[in-house]
């Protein structure tokens, strides 16, 4: 089945899972962060088909979020290491993390996020960077971008104004 390509979409987020791509992209990812790097390692953290996991891997790479080193000769071997666009997918993962934390029982946790020098338990949240607030729902909006035309300003109008409970 063809995947659906969201790469002209004008959404920031649509444009981002057409290059992460699907739920086995994101544990490969999950798993890099945790130091897999090589096929085989992969393949048995994930129990995916061969196939598929070559597939996401070649996707992930040609995507910017890999990249594919040799690591031995005969027969040749590569690893897969995070590029600064895969490294920029750590706050993703941590929030999906999180969020998922939240809302399964408390009794099928088998992870739970932690500070890597005390060991102590984590709660991850979104902040603005800028001023350190956390993101909300209710302090958050979208605003249009450089490439933004008057459907896109037309859209953003009208959500801001069910926001804020006008008619629009």
């Amino acid at each position: 089945m063809q995947r659906t390509s969201f790469s002209q979409f004008k959404c920031p987020a649509a444009r981002a899972l057409d290059s992460v791509g699907d739920w086995w992209s994101i544990l490969i990812l999950r798993d890099a962060f945790q130091g897999l790097s090589r096929f085989d390692d992969f393949q048995k953290s994930l129990g995916v088909a061969p196939n598929i996991l070559t597939r996401r891997l070649k996707h992930l790479t040609d995507q910017g979020l890999f990249e594919r080193r040799l690591y031995h000769q005969r027969p040749a071997r590569y690893e897969y290491r995070l590029t600064d666009k895969g490294l920029d997918f750590f706050p993703v993962l941590m929030t999906l993390f999180a969020w998922g934390s939240r809302h399964i029982p408390e009794e099928d946790l088998a992870f739970l996020l932690g500070d890597a020098a005390s060991g102590k338990e984590r709660e991850a949240v979104l902040v603005d960077a800028r001023t350190g607030e956390e993101v909300t729902p209710e302090n958050t909006s979208l605003l249009p971008g450089p490439a933004a035309d008057d459907e896109v300003r037309a859209r953003i109008a009208r959500m801001r104004a069910w926001y804020l409970g006008i008619d629009a």
